[in-house]
């Protein structure tokens, strides 16, 4: 965690992706405290920034996401967390958030 760059608020952002497919599953915010949280559980936690509060994918829908590995980038500002989705990882049911295309 040293170096990573966590912005004025504090966070992070985390690209959450399938660790087989590569599929774009969702983006996430994390803070310190979440991103140890998921090192340490192996289940991701992120910090939801309209609740104020920590979120663990899955605690209320089942739809865990099983943390294989996380990345970083070269300017240490983002988080690339491949994941085991089980289930859907939008709220909405859908598999993938990014299900709608511009036309």
């Amino acid at each position: 965690m040293k170096g990573l760059k966590f912005d004025k608020k504090g966070l992070i952002p985390a690209i959450v992706q399938d660790y087989k497919t590569g599929e774009v599953l969702m983006v996430a915010y994390m803070n310190r405290a979440s991103l140890r949280r998921t090192l340490k559980s192996g289940k991701a936690c992120y910090w939801s920034r309209s609740r104020g509060k920590f979120w663990t994918k899955g605690e209320t829908s089942g739809n865990f996401q099983f943390v294989k590995a996380v990345y970083y980038d070269c300017d240490k500002d983002a988080l690339l967390i491949k994941v085991r989705q089980k289930g859907a990882a939008c709220h909405t049911g859908n598999r993938s958030c990014f299900y709608r295309k511009l036309k």
